[in-house]
């Protein structure tokens, strides 16, 4: 039964398909061969365009900007390197006295034994 509704569904989506493309034949014979596409301008050549027209902004650098976002980045990133780095240290030295804290007490336990 699954599959008789299966193939009905098949063959009414293969029409359904086939009377839209016999109608939209003639609408594509009818097109230009070449058309020619306008020239697209993509969003910042637009924007640098225009900022190039304003009186405010026509010394107006995008490379010192990218160079002073760059160099925040990298303070920001040397200053978690930094503080990683030091949260390292904690946790190793805090490691080193639970190692030491556990020895001795584990032989002050043995001792108390004897």
């Amino acid at each position: 039964m699954a599959e008789i509704i299966s193939l009905i569904i098949l063959a009414g989506s293969f029409l359904g398909m086939a009377g839209l493309i016999y109608r939209k034949i003639p609408v594509l014979i009818e097109l230009p061969q070449s058309a020619e596409k306008p020239i697209k301008r993509n969003f910042k050549e637009k924007l640098k365009e225009t900022a190039k027209k304003l009186p405010f902004l026509k010394g107006f650098s995008y490379e010192i900007i990218l160079q002073k976002l760059l160099a925040k980045i990298r303070i920001l990133t040397l200053k978690t390197d930094n503080k990683t780095s030091n949260w390292l240290k904690r946790l190793r030295i805090k490691e080193k006295i639970r190692k030491n804290l556990d020895e001795s007490y584990w032989e002050k336990i043995k001792g108390n034994k004897k």
